[in-house]
């Protein structure tokens, strides 16, 4: 019987057009930087393995010069306007303030055309501002900086934000949680424009754990105090002074002379969570906290923050954090004991 040979042939790829765009004010260098370097890497290893160029990348801007952490770095992107058409856009992280959306007006109309003319948008950390500016992620689902929730669930309450995630993706918008961890949807972006091979390779290369998909372990809750509402400044600070109590928020309403559906009403326009989500919130902050400084076992710091049900304490602390108190205190406490 003669045998059969088989001839691997190269990939065949249709070259991608990516554009890390710059924006006006005080853009993120690393993720500006970070983003081409991996993507140009990828690029390498594809074409080192037979493949014709999968990626012409280029930065870009309505700006001809960008200076930024103060002064030390000088970013020179290229004329925005001479793009007519990407297929792959991507928004750094930026500093967010008040005229963000007015320095950036040109910028905001040009990824709305992007986007509508076929192009895929990869957002990153605050740069999820920008992007909701465009009116493109509104009924959408999307992160960005857990730091940074409450301010944006103020300027677009239409978008769905779900600041627990690390990647989003919903009709080729894709965006992702805070800081670093712009690095995992850059990957995600390799396996998906590329391959899973290739992705595996530059998670290996920048050492990368490829496996992240919660950025819930990195939250620190704080209390929204600055929402001007008398009576819920008085229920949270009630909360926080008693966490080692059983509390009735029917009993609560009654002392603070409301009834039990306006105390909800008002709870949640105030803070963004209902009063049990609230005092969840506050329970395994301080749980967390507990966690990561001392030697207390699991038990003796479900005890302290008001939890008699150590199955309930596990559900919510993972819930909320997407670890066990046992994974989260051996994560970040190096003196942890076993329980």
């Amino acid at each position: 019987m003669d045998k059969i040979r088989v001839y691997l042939c190269p990939k065949q790829s249709i070259m991608k057009h990516v554009t890390i765009v710059v924006p006006e004010g005080e853009a993120n260098l690393s993720t500006i930087a970070g983003s081409f370097e991996i993507l140009a890497e990828a690029n390498k290893y594809w074409q080192k393995m037979g493949n014709k160029p999968m990626m012409e990348i280029r930065i870009a801007g309505f700006v001809t010069e960008l200076k930024l952490d103060a002064g030390f770095f000088t970013v020179h992107p290229v004329n925005i306007k001479e793009i007519k058409k990407t297929d792959v856009l991507i928004i750094p992280a930026v500093a967010y303030n008040d005229n963000l959306f007015k320095e950036n007006a040109a910028l905001i109309d040009w990824i709305r055309e992007q986007y509508k003319t076929g192009a895929e948008i990869a957002t990153m950390c605050s740069g999820a501002f920008l992007l909701a500016a465009t009116g493109l992620l509104e009924g959408k689902t999307c992160s960005t900086h857990w730091n940074l929730a409450d301010n944006f669930r103020r300027l677009f309450p239409n978008i769905n934000l779900q600041a627990d995630q690390l990647i989003t993706a919903e009709r080729g918008i894709y965006t992702n949680g805070g800081a670093y961890s712009f690095l995992n949807l850059i990957l995600f972006l390799v396996e998906k424009y590329f391959d899973r091979e290739t992705a595996i390779y530059c998670s290996k290369q920048f050492q990368i754990d490829i496996d992240r998909t919660l950025q819930s372990p990195f939250f620190i809750f704080q209390t929204q105090k600055n929402h001007g509402d008398e009576l819920v400044c008085q229920a949270q600070t009630y909360i926080e002074e008693n966490l080692s109590e059983k509390i009735s928020f029917e009993k609560l309403a009654s002392k603070l002379a409301t009834s039990r559906r306006n105390f909800d009403r008002h709870f949640i326009k105030a803070t963004g969570n209902t009063p049990v989500e609230y005092l969840q919130r506050v329970k395994v902050e301080a749980a967390k906290r507990a966690l990561e400084k001392g030697r207390k076992s699991v038990f003796e710091v479900m005890d302290e923050v008001g939890y008699s049900d150590d199955k309930a304490f596990r559900e919510v602390f993972k819930k909320i954090t997407g670890l066990s108190p046992l994974d989260y205190r051996a994560k970040y406490n190096k003196a942890a004991i076993s329980v």
